[in-house]
């Protein structure tokens, strides 16, 4: 058996894609909230409820409706995100200028409701969701066997995440998003209409925590807790990587996702807390995050 730094290469490969799967999740989820605390000054609590929903939807579509994967990947966001746009018109939207503390609450509020609704609907026993046909399987690399979704997972996340960063940082769209974080009324005066651009934003980011919800269906078994048992790290990898940075967010998802994995190989022990570790580390060096504005 083959072996790398007196670690089997097989189980080092295997839990480092396992790594970057979780990784995955922690840089879409933590993009969605570092998208809408840049411009609404919002910590969304409920988007790890939101994330349960996207995969309830994709579940429910295809037991009701007989509609695939594919449809549900497409399907979800929408329904999850104009749900977040109902949210923002009626809630959040009365918040923006009272302190964080206040949409914290409320976001946390919305969560349990949410939360509670589908505890009493589903019960707490996972149900399970199947891999699409066109994407079962999986290769032997010789060093690791690499499951199909599994692999289209990172893909996908990655781009999804790329395209993101793209549109924030590098088109006119994005341009007016960062400058509407530091000087709304400016905005307003060039004619854009800020508040249908806030909650866009918002419906965007919660769709996001859709599309990783659905994405997460097939590999954890979709109940109305897989938000809750997530949104904790998902928080902290937010807060390493630099509230409302969108950079941040995806590095620190995706790196810190492989080092947990690499943890679970070294010292299995410490696997469940080594972002924690990390996060109290960076918070002591770099308060505002390693990405985050204020170094």
């Amino acid at each position: 058996m083959m072996t790398l730094f007196g670690i089997p290469t097989q189980a080092l490969f295997g839990q480092l894609l396992l790594g970057l799967i979780n990784g995955a999740f922690y840089a879409m989820l933590s993009l969605g909230l570092a998208l809408i605390f840049g411009l609404l000054n919002i910590i969304n609590f409920s988007h790890g409820a939101q994330y349960m929903m996207g995969a309830f939807v994709a579940w429910l579509v295809l037991n009701y409706a007989g509609a695939s994967y594919w449809v549900a990947l497409l399907v979800a966001p929408l329904i999850v995100g104009a749900l977040g746009i109902i949210v923002e018109r009626t809630m959040l939207s009365r918040l923006y200028k009272l302190d964080h503390l206040y949409g914290l609450l409320l976001t946390f509020g919305l969560a349990l409701v949410i939360e509670g609704v589908f505890r009493q609907l589903y019960g707490i026993s996972g149900m399970p969701y199947s891999v699409p046909k066109e994407l079962q399987g999986g290769t032997n690399l010789g060093f690791m066997y690499l499951p199909t979704y599994r692999g289209w997972v990172v893909v996908f996340s990655f781009a999804l995440c790329l395209g993101t960063w793209l549109l924030i940082e590098k088109t006119k769209l994005g341009s007016y998003l960062r400058a509407a974080t530091e000087n709304p009324a400016l905005v307003q005066a060039f004619g854009v209409n800020v508040p249908v651009m806030v909650t866009l934003t918002y419906g965007f980011g919660v769709a996001l925590a859709a599309i990783a919800g659905v994405m997460a269906a097939p590999i954890y078994s979709v109940n109305p807790l897989m938000g809750s048992n997530l949104i904790i790290v998902v928080f902290a990898v937010v807060v390493i990587g630099g509230m409302g940075s969108i950079l941040g967010a995806i590095v620190t998802g995706f790196g810190l996702g492989m080092l947990e994995g690499l943890t679970k190989v070294v010292y299995p022990e410490a696997a469940s807390t080594v972002i924690f570790v990390v996060m109290a580390i960076v918070l002591m060096i770099k308060p505002a995050g390693l990405f985050g504005k204020g170094n």
